[in-house]
């Protein structure tokens, strides 16, 4: 019981030394001038081999943005789960432990969010509508949000909704919320393709974290 106690931080374990790694080679390896306003930016030529076969596309950047939202609501949802459950038993310590770890999932998250925001180490392929400086763009704070809220939704899910059906659509809503936002934010231009990599893998961490805390 034990061994297997250890072996489900195995994998979390492993997607965090993946994602620092990930930031390391942003950071150090084939660093160029590419960005706009000459911004340097890490993996250049990879980068922007993608970025040229994909180019630009702002409506799938707005698309993207409601996605994010959706993904909040749920965050909400459960959140004001635990608050219900916290006021009804009166005790924090009776609230659920998956809604427990789900709360911290979502702490972490938009602390690593701030942190990357104040320590940049890419700036967007492109200058947004309205602003007149690149802005902080790894990782893909949309696609690291979203899959980190939708992905442990679905863990979630699967444990709370006995109905199969039900169950099986909800699972299925994450799942799409998570690939349409990767794959739309990709194809927006608004990101480098490393930055979107850094947030699946970032997000996978949390993920896989929340599923060794509830096993």
């Amino acid at each position: 019981m034990e061994r297997k106690g250890k072996c489900v931080y195995f994998c979390p374990a492993i997607m965090a030394s993946l994602s620092a790694i990930w930031v390391v080679l942003v950071l150090e390896v084939d660093v160029q001038p590419i960005g706009p306003q000459g911004s340097l930016v890490g993996l250049a030529s990879i980068n922007a081999f993608f970025f040229s076969l994909l180019g630009v596309n702002i409506l799938w950047y707005h698309i993207t943005d409601w996605l994010g939202i959706a993904a909040i609501m749920v965050a909400m949802a459960f959140a004001v789960t635990g608050l219900v459950q916290w006021v009804s038993r009166r005790d924090v310590r009776k609230v659920d432990r998956s809604i427990l770890a789900l709360g911290a999932i979502y702490v972490i998250t938009i602390a690593l969010y701030v942190f990357f925001e104040k320590n940049v180490v890419n700036f967007r392929p492109i200058i947004m509508p309205g602003c007149t400086k690149p802005e902080a763009s790894f990782p893909s704070s949309h696609t690291m949000i979203v899959c980190a809220i939708m992905g442990t939704a679905k863990l979630e899910w699967r444990r709370r909704v006995s109905n199969c059906r039900l169950r099986r659509l909800l699972e299925g809503f994450s799942v799409g919320i998570m690939a349409v936002t990767v794959i739309g934010r990709s194809i927006s231009g608004a990101h480098w393709f490393t930055d979107i990599v850094g947030g699946i893998l970032i997000s996978a961490t949390f993920v896989s974290l929340y599923h060794a805390v509830i096993a």
